[in-house]
């Protein structure tokens, strides 16, 4: 089986080494006969990074079937949160590319290793209705207390900006009159636009 490798270390000089993720990831596709076609990693990269290198590169490579699985030392080395790992890994699936997590013992190639993920995928669909339901029930308390929310009000009358609009000032010349930015006249006058079609 064609497979590839990805190890990562957050930092270089604090006594970590890649070299511990490489030889045990190396040892376990020898075990198993797998052929590795590529080893990617990023040294020196935090795992709460949006953007990895190699991480970036696997992906791509994935999706070009240059190999058939993914084997990581541990989950954190790969995912930068539980929804990023849940969604990397669905991506990988429809690319028909199984993943392993050598130190978690999930092997998704396997009915087992499909469980484990559905269970993490569960858990990764309750962590957002609970950060969900914490935002509702801040922004009732916020109402209740009464805050404003939202955006503050532009502070100009949108129908005098549709009048100066009428009679062909530019925009430039309605934001001086109106002591607002351009950006902010134009975003006026499209929400008065909206509400007459309604």
């Amino acid at each position: 089986m064609k497979s590839a490798i990805y190890a990562r270390i957050s930092t270089n000089n604090k006594g970590q080494d890649v070299d511990l993720q490489l030889r045990d990831l190396r040892e376990y596709c020898k075990q198993r006969g797998y052929e590795i076609v590529h080893e990617y990693v990023d040294k020196g990269i935090s795992g709460s990074k949006s953007s990895r290198p190699q991480l970036n590169r696997l992906m791509e490579h994935a999706a070009s079937h240059k190999f058939e699985t993914i084997i990581v030392w541990k989950l954190d080395r790969f995912g930068r949160s539980v929804r990023h790992l849940v969604n990397a890994i669905a991506e990988l699936e429809s690319y028909g590319v199984s993943f392993v997590s050598l130190k978690d013992s999930i092997d998704l190639s396997t009915p087992q290793g499909r469980l484990m993920f559905q269970i993490i995928a569960a858990m990764a669909e309750f962590e957002r209705a609970l950060i969900c339901e914490r935002v509702k029930a801040g922004m009732a308390n916020a109402r209740a207390k009464g805050r404003q929310l939202g955006r503050p009000s532009l502070g100009i009358n949108p129908e005098d900006v549709a009048r100066l609009k009428a009679c062909g000032s530019s925009w430039n010349a309605i934001s001086e009159a109106l002591s607002c930015s351009p950006a902010t006249a134009k975003r006026t006058y499209g929400c008065v636009v909206e509400n007459r079609a309604l």
